[in-house]
């Protein structure tokens, strides 16, 4: 069922762009920025923000407004918004296997060799319109106009919540890794990644289908629940895994000094000698490869992985028994439930 709807949202980026392109003549003001929007969002995604959000809303409601999956589209627009930014701050050159969009601005201004400013200038401004243009994906919905504003409100807590999410973890990067706790970490997971990529885009469908109160708030758990699982499953994936297949650079984690599950998890159950060792890498300013190895054989050794995965089958446990009492539609019960437990599965 999830494969459909993955199919049917990458079906309606370039119908959605030709129409954004026809109320605001982006391609005449720059085929630059218009190019560049368009072919962000239609490089290869799982496209979980939107499924979650047809989820929420097919579940509740037979209705088919209409732009339903336009209104999915909105909650993509803004997690590539965020991507657009992130690899800025991260200064990752890849994204999902390919340039990143400042990147690929970078490539485009070697024509102009006296400029005074950079491709990340340009990609700060693509990622502000990519940002609007997601308000209007959301408000092209045929919906009843309460559950219309509820969706609209649950979309901007997505907003503010993610991006104080991001401010918090990069001021993390700034503390020591002794001072830093567990809860501190899942306090940063639940709001830069559970929150948008689950959490909210299930209560968003939720809404415009005019679902309970009690069910939208067992949605938005199971949603958070499933959110901290999945970033440290990233995570896992971030350190133990090769560049191609994450689609950046795998050194970035530890290059911005990034406090994940993993790193907490190594340094609290290293000797003292180790803990230095971890402290010294976290505080370089230019991480080698050698270092990521070095970090890569701590965790084997303090048995950091089967940590993480015994963390992750508890945060799907608990995702589950909440999902069990859900009033949803029995086959997208049960459709939420095999997809939870494929992106959490190690």
């Amino acid at each position: 069922m999830f494969s459909k709807e993955q199919k049917k949202i990458n079906e309606e980026i370039p119908g959605f762009f030709k129409n954004i392109d026809k109320t605001y003549s982006l391609s005449k003001i720059s085929p630059l920025i218009f190019k560049a929007l368009k072919t962000f969002t239609i490089n290869d995604g799982k496209r979980i923000r939107p499924i979650m959000f047809i989820t929420g809303f097919k579940g509740f409601t037979g209705k088919k407004p209409k732009n339903l999956y336009t209104a999915a589209l909105s909650i993509e627009l803004m997690h590539n918004f965020m991507l657009i930014h992130d690899d800025i701050i991260d200064k990752s050159d890849l994204r999902r296997g390919k340039p990143s969009m400042h990147a690929a601005f970078n490539s485009y201004l070697k024509k102009y060799p006296d400029k005074q400013f950079s491709g990340q200038d340009l990609a700060i401004i693509a990622g502000d319109v990519m940002y609007a243009i997601a308000f209007n994906a959301l408000t092209s919905i045929d919906a009843n106009p309460k559950n219309k504003e509820s969706a609209l409100r649950e979309f901007i807590k997505a907003a503010i919540y993610t991006g104080c999410g991001e401010f918090i973890e990069i001021i993390s990067g700034a503390k020591k890794i002794k001072d830093i706790t567990l809860d501190e970490i899942f306090k940063i997971y639940d709001y830069k990644t559970s929150n948008y990529t689950f959490a909210s885009p299930l209560c968003m469908g939720a809404y415009l289908a005019d679902a309970p109160k009690k069910e939208i708030e067992k949605l938005y758990k199971i949603g958070i629940y499933t959110g901290r699982g999945f970033q440290i499953k990233d995570d896992v994936l971030s350190m133990f895994h090769d560049e191609k297949t994450i689609g950046k650079s795998v050194l970035s984690d530890l290059q911005e000094s990034k406090k994940t599950f993993l790193i907490w998890h190594i340094y609290n159950n290293s000797n003292k000698n180790v803990k230095k060792e971890i402290e010294k890498i976290l505080n370089k300013k230019n991480v080698t490869h050698a270092d990521l190895h070095t970090i890569r054989e701590i965790a084997i050794k303090t048995d950091t992985l089967n940590k993480a995965k015994k963390e992750t089958e508890k945060l799907f446990k608990k995702a589950q028994k909440i999902l069990q009492t859900l009033q949803i539609k029995t086959a997208y019960k049960k459709n939420l439930s095999e997809y939870i437990e494929k992106i959490l599965s190690f």
